[in-house]
């Protein structure tokens, strides 16, 4: 039947198509991105504006006792959901490390390469225009790259971009949230609380202790989850490394191979089939409903935790989270007297310059070095125009960029508002500028041969 179950059907779709799926909502996300964004100036650029103000000043309390978290709603998206969008970056950047391109050490050189230049010399650019300013402190702002909105814009070609080039582009955004994250675990969090810390690091050792006891449960780590951002919320490091912790420690094991799914499934389709009375789906007799949940368990045997969790927290974060945490965040007002004092602002331009400089120039210089020196090769199909393009799409530092932003200048409204404004318009510009490159660069598929060429 062309329509049959086979252990190989069921394989791909619980182990392949996630991976497929993955690539689709980053650049869905990146238009829910934009709208959100665009929702957000709106509402700072209208009669809207106290109303948008008011709305994320608003406070929302929860108590345990005499445990108490006493946050406005802004403070709740940007500490409190953006944990779960950094758990998912921290669930990525294991399977990439484990098993995607950051797995293989010759592959894992170009984009981790990539990725530091693109982090070095933007904050290097910005330090030097904002040297001995109230600024400086947020060298940070433009070393991040928004995966979503780059690879929203690659979607923009369709077909005219060379595969291993999204492939490069997610490696590369995905070594750049691990550098941003560390940056802001050791440079921007506040005073250190020890009684906190030492409970989210025993948490922490507990969550690896049943990942190794062979624990897959996912409501247990998700406890444990809960409890390990408390402990951080209240220690003064950044809530949101608590989720890349807790991602360290999330299972990749599973518990049936795949040879063993193929063959368990096979035996019990063909008990199914045995015992099928062709009644109506409501009728099926008890011996196919528990054939039909041992396929169900079978199939989560054979997916690791992690590659599970990642799947469905995916479409959550993506049409979610960072729409929300966009329209929370990227409000400015952008009069005529805003953008005349940002255009000579050091923050402004220390931001802008950063991104749309700093990013292609480290992100071209250090790739060159490693395949001039021979420790790595460009991908297939891939030329230095198609990464020149790519280098300027590493300047969209949209969603990573504002997080930095208000960690930076958390008591510092006014430079909050000018950094904001350099982050849209350099992001604008690398966006703009990235896909003309790349579509310049890229051509269009063939639908047929001409004579005397091969296909």
């Amino acid at each position: 039947m062309a329509n049959a179950v086979t252990p190989a059907t069921v394989l791909q779709d619980y182990l392949i198509r996630p991976l497929q799926a993955f690539f689709r909502t980053q650049a869905i996300g990146g238009v829910l991105l934009l709208i959100a964004s665009a929702a957000a100036l709106v509402c700072a650029n209208t009669g809207l504006s106290p109303l948008y103000s008011h709305l994320w000043e608003t406070p929302l309390r929860v108590s345990l006792g005499g445990f108490i978290v006493d946050k406005t709603l802004h403070h709740w998206v940007n500490d409190g959901l953006m944990a779960i969008f950094f758990f998912l970056v921290g669930l990525e950047i294991k399977r990439e490390a484990l098993a995607g391109e950051l797995a293989a050490p010759k592959k894992a050189v170009l984009p981790i390469a990539a990725a530091a230049g693109g982090m070095v010399l933007p904050a290097l650019l910005y330090a030097a225009i904002n040297a001995g300013g109230a600024g400086l402190s947020g060298w940070g702002i433009p070393m991040a790259t928004d995966i979503a909105f780059a690879l929203g814009v690659l979607a923009l070609l369709g077909g005219r971009a060379p595969a291993g080039l999204l492939i490069f582009l997610t490696a590369l955004a995905i070594a750049d949230d691990l550098g941003a994250v560390v940056v802001i675990a050791l440079f921007y969090g506040e005073e250190i609380a020890l009684a906190p810390l030492i409970t989210g690091g025993a948490i922490v050792a507990l969550s690896s202790i049943l990942n190794h006891a062979g624990v897959r449960k996912t409501l247990v780590y998700t406890l444990l989850g809960i409890v390990l951002w408390l402990a951080f919320l209240k220690s003064g490091v950044h809530a949101s490394v608590a989720g890349i912790l807790l991602a360290m420690t999330i299972p990749t094991r599973t518990v049936l191979t795949e040879a063993q799914f193929e063959r368990r499934v096979q035996r019990l389709i063909e008990h199914f089939t045995a015992s099928d009375d062709r009644r109506s789906p409501l009728e099926r007799n008890e011996e196919q409903q528990a054939i039909i949940q041992r396929i169900e368990a079978a199939c989560h045997e054979v997916e690791a935790p992690l590659q599970r969790i990642e799947h469905n927290l995916h479409p959550w974060v993506t049409f979610a989270i960072i729409p929300i945490f966009a329209f929370a965040n990227a409000g400015v007002e952008i009069s005529t007297e805003a953008l005349k004092a940002a255009a000579v602002h050091p923050v402004t331009l220390g931001v802008a310059v950063g991104l749309v400089l700093g990013k292609q120039l480290g992100v071209l210089l250090f790739t060159w070095a490693p395949v001039r020196l021979g420790w790595a090769e460009l991908p297939a199909g891939i030329t230095w125009a198609h990464l020149y393009g790519v280098s300027w799409l590493a300047g969209i530092g949209f969603t990573m960029s504002l997080f930095i932003t208000n960690l930076a200048f958390a008591t510092e409204p006014r430079l909050i508002e000018q950094a904001k404004i350099g982050i849209l318009a350099a992001s604008l510009i690398a966006g703009a500028v990235g896909y003309a490159i790349l579509r310049a660069a890229s051509r269009p598929p063939r639908a047929e041969t001409t004579a005397g060429e091969r296909p």
